[in-house]
């Protein structure tokens, strides 16, 4: 239960608070003087204070509520405080607003106003401890992720992307076939290579193969190789790619492009490693850590007769989703920073209008285009701070404009969506408007529209 501590040196004042408080389940302790407030406030959990102004006889000052206030501020800077008085000062009242105080309310005082006030802040304090709970958590477990493995440099800060590493990394002693799915610039060589780092044949070579940057009838050529005339201008015997990672790692990328007879092969290697140059009836043995990536949708592909289901289950013993730029946003700053700090550019800050508009935009190309995007940045700016206008993105209205009809497609009509967000956020709202990209006052019209409870 909520608790909150009143400060006044009336005692009518206090009982008709926390009678006023207590019909809302708000718990509710009072002290008469700023010393006893300042003693009580070391001692119990408080989740708001509504102080007077004023604690002396004849006293309207509000000299010692002004000191009061900046106490408290001093050794709680994040507690929300509500200034109660029966003498309004204006200027008081707005110094003391900048200076962080919640509200400032006169005697005799509004009930629905004033419960409203706690209960928005009582909300978004609990909010903001959880918010603050989750990045002090998520702080130490990438400190731990960073100490127990090498993570080849990698810049992330977003716990979607700390999720994949953290299953990447345990199941990298392993000898068993991981397929990481991903769009195309979303980083997945990055997460073969952490895979690779920590495996048990992490001084062997990392061979890299796209799929799908190759003509079809020469992908075989490249993972099993070729003698002499095995096809038009091969003049002489080259060996593939499997056999330059014998003994290492193999990563196959864009995997769903390779065609069939070239996935019968590859099936059978991974079965007995195991395999023959194209024009040749020698076979070869290796021993291959094989490690695949793809963007396209592999099950459809079964279903079409494009990609085998047997193929599919060898390479997909531990799959890892690695998802889009836009569902990372943690990353994109720390990404965009990193991006800067190269070369020439390495004097180069962002402008919080730039860090703005980052945050906003989509990604289509995932972190290859913010890469892009930060490298034309830095070369074709004069200031050392790039603004919004240097980056070459849709303007903020563009990608606000856009982000409104996607909240109105996809959140307006969605309970199930709501119901998730809540439930997540154990209730609270303005966290479960925060997780939603909306204001609370949005989710309550959603909430009601959807006879959803206010309770969760």
């Amino acid at each position: 239960m909520p608790n909150v501590l009143i400060i006044d040196d009336n005692p009518s004042i206090a009982i008709a608070l926390e009678v006023l408080l207590s019909l809302h389940d708000i718990a509710a302790i009072s002290a008469q003087s700023p010393e006893q407030g300042l003693s009580m406030l070391e001692k119990n959990n408080v989740d708001l204070v509504i102080q007077d102004m004023n604690f002396s006889a004849d006293t309207t000052s509000g000299e010692e509520g002004v000191a009061l206030f900046h106490q408290i501020r001093q050794h709680h800077p994040d507690l929300p405080v509500i200034l109660l008085t029966a003498w309004t000062h204006l200027d008081a009242a707005v110094g003391l607003i900048k200076a962080g105080a919640a509200d400032y309310l006169a005697k005799p005082w509004n009930d629905q106003r004033l419960m409203a006030t706690v209960k928005n802040l009582i909300e978004l304090g609990q909010a903001n401890r959880a918010l603050q709970q989750r990045v002090l958590r998520e702080r130490k477990n990438k400190r731990e992720l960073e100490q127990k493995y090498d993570l080849r440099s990698l810049v992330w800060q977003d716990a979607a992307t700390e999720r994949v590493l953290t299953m990447a990394c345990q199941v990298a002693r392993s000898d068993v076939s991981v397929l990481i799915t991903g769009p195309n610039g979303a980083g997945k060589e990055r997460i073969a290579e952490i895979i690779q780092a920590n495996s048990s044949v992490k001084d062997g070579a990392f061979v890299v193969l796209n799929c799908g940057a190759l003509p079809s009838e020469l992908i075989e050529a490249e993972l099993f190789g070729a003698e002499a005339g095995a096809y038009t201008g091969a003049i002489k015997a080259r060996e593939g790619k499997f056999e330059a990672a014998d003994g290492g790692t193999l990563f196959l990328d864009e995997i769903g492009n390779l065609p069939l007879a070239g996935q019968m092969k590859l099936l059978r290697v991974l079965e007995t490693g195991r395999f023959e140059r194209l024009g040749s009836n020698k076979e070869r043995q290796v021993k291959v850590r094989v490690i695949s990536a793809t963007n396209a949708d592999l099950t459809a592909m079964i279903k079409a007769g494009s990609f085998r289901e047997d193929l599919y289950y060898r390479l997909n013993v531990i799959q890892l989703n690695l998802p889009p730029l836009a569902d990372r946003p943690d990353d994109i700053i720390p990404l965009a920073m990193h991006f800067l700090s190269r070369g020439e550019s390495a004097a180069k800050t962002l402008h919080p209008s730039a860090r703005t508009l980052l945050l906003q935009y989509t990604w289509p190309g995932n972190v290859r285009e913010l890469k892009n995007v930060m490298q034309r940045a830095s070369l074709l700016a004069s200031d050392s701070e790039l603004k919004a206008s240097d980056l070459g993105l849709p303007c903020l209205s563009d990608i606000s404009n856009s982000a409104q009809v996607r909240v109105s497609v996809e959140v307006e009509l969605d309970r199930a969506t709501i119901e998730k967000a809540l439930s997540k956020a154990n209730g609270v709202i303005a966290q479960a408007a925060m997780e939603l990209g909306l204001s609370r006052q949005s989710l309550y019209r959603r909430m009601d529209r959807l006879g959803i409870s206010k309770a969760g």
